[in-house]
């Protein structure tokens, strides 16, 4: 058994590990990554968020093509696969496996590939692919591994028509009608996709409202533009139990309802990869979902143990993973870059998309703080108007008398992007993130950036 003694090893090579690694090697730590894959980039890059947005993009390309009427000039509206749409994000992946790789051979760290375990507090053995045992002893360890799809005992997740969110970029045909059962970010960016390439979609929700977290006028929005695009969605249900069968899957609802479909896909939470890393060995316990508790500076109960991403919990994005695995490894460095990531956006990759930061009305109006509303519509925007893209808003959250920006919702084109001008304003310092500001910068027209100035007028007038 070969020893190889590192300052840090991470386990994972996701956001939070990549994070965590880039850190501690840039400020002159010896650094080793462990991931169980062949290939750097963990679940987001294979199995999660790359592949689901690169899939929403090229189906959000055809839906433009069968509906703008310029392209009836080349020709009549095109049916796409799911496996031709699939290859789209293949080349993606590949691309960044090759991009994230370099990031590590250029900062000299050091990459296993096999399944890493505790056998003690400062030692992590790795059981490779071809069965050797090696052996990464290190004064700190970052437990970056991510999470995978829950999956209850009592589903058959190897029959062939039941799929969850890593084993759906398996389908090799094109179902004409799909049961997603959960409607989470997941379960509504998969209805996204699949309704936009004219598979019937049921939608089932085990909740009364579509992504209750989000601002209400925003969910309902969703709400609507789903169903607009014939996604049954069907609130406040429980299975009770799933039937696969040779030519589709009978989902048995609590209801007493009985949905046919030719798959299922299960979208209905994520659990901590945490039962192979042998945290037994060191004490470490994690709760009923695989997860790992960490204070504010990502420690877990050992003091030389770390951990970062999806496999802590909240709020489980990739952007927050690699801040969060960045910050881990900034509380072993201490070079001033640790943080407690918390000023998180939330993108959802919809069709239209949704992204948002701050406080809901619901929110403030709970904590009964007097705020006002400020809304561009994306239907009267010049830049919006010359891609076809009518569908949507910006709707700024600002208090009454101190016109401090509280709250940034948008839902439609260029959502996710658009956000982080909001973002950046909130987090200045004094009165300069206030809602003045957009009225008083000069945009580039046409552009959608210029929705902050139409819906900080609009807000600006409502005041009395």
């Amino acid at each position: 058994m070969a020893v190889y003694n590192y300052d840090v090893v991470v386990l994972g090579s996701g956001p939070a590990g990549e994070g965590a690694a880039m850190n501690a090697a840039k400020a002159g730590k010896k650094v080793a990554v462990v991931d169980n894959r062949r290939e750097v980039g963990g679940n987001c890059l294979h199995l999660g968020t790359i592949p689901s947005k690169a899939l929403r993009h090229s189906v959000r390309q055809i839906m433009q093509f069968n509906t703008n009427p310029m392209f009836r000039q080349i020709g009549e509206p095109r049916w796409f696969s799911f496996p031709d749409v699939l290859k789209s994000a293949e080349r993606v992946i590949s691309k960044q496996v090759t991009s994230r790789t370099s990031y590590y051979a250029r900062n000299r760290v050091d990459l296993f590939y096999g399944t890493g375990s505790f056998s003690d507090e400062q030692t992590i053995e790795v059981v490779c692919p071809n069965g050797v045992v090696e052996k990464l002893v290190a004064s700190q360890i970052i437990i970056a591994t991510g999470s995978r799809p829950y999956r209850p005992a009592d589903i058959d997740f190897h029959h062939e028509r039941v799929y969850d969110s890593d084993t759906i970029l398996t389908l090799s045909h094109t179902p004409r009608r799909l049961i997603i059962y959960g409607a989470g970010v997941i379960g509504c960016e998969y209805a996204s996709i699949f309704s936009g390439l004219g598979v019937l979609v049921d939608l089932i929700d085990n909740r009364d409202q579509l992504l209750s977290f989000l601002d209400g006028e925003i969910s309902d929005a969703l709400s609507y533009h789903l169903r607009n695009n014939n996604v049954l969605v069907r609130h406040n249900e429980e299975y009770e139990r799933i039937e696969g069968m040779d030519n589709g899957v009978v989902l048995h609802l609590k209801s007493g309802k009985k949905i046919k479909a030719d798959a299922l896909l299960w979208c209905n939470g994520r659990t901590g990869n945490t039962d192979k890393l042998g945290l037994e060995n060191i004490g470490i316990k994690v709760n009923s979902r695989g997860q790992v508790e960490v204070d504010e500076s990502y420690r877990t109960s050992v003091s030389n143990v770390f951990a970062a991403g999806d496999v802590i919990g909240w709020p489980s994005l990739a952007s927050a993973a690699f801040d969060q695995g960045r910050s881990a490894a900034g509380s072993i460095i201490e070079n001033g870059s640790w943080r407690f990531v918390n000023d998180v956006p939330t993108g959802i990759y919809t069709i239209p998309e949704i992204s948002s930061i701050g406080k809901t009305e619901q929110e403030l109006t709970a904590a009964k703080i007097p705020y006002e509303v400020g809304k561009a519509f994306f239907k009267g925007m010049a830049r919006a108007q010359i891609a076809i893209e009518p569908v949507g808003m910006l709707k700024l959250l600002f208090h009454r008398e101190t016109l401090e920006i509280l709250g940034v919702h948008c839902f439609g084109y260029q959502a996710s992007e658009i956000v982080h001008i909001g973002q950046a304003i909130m987090n200045q310092p004094g009165e300069a993130n206030t809602i003045k500001y957009f009225v008083n910068t000069t945009f580039n027209y046409p552009t959608m950036a210029e929705a902050y100035r139409v819906a900080a007028f609009d807000g600006l007038n409502r005041l009395f």
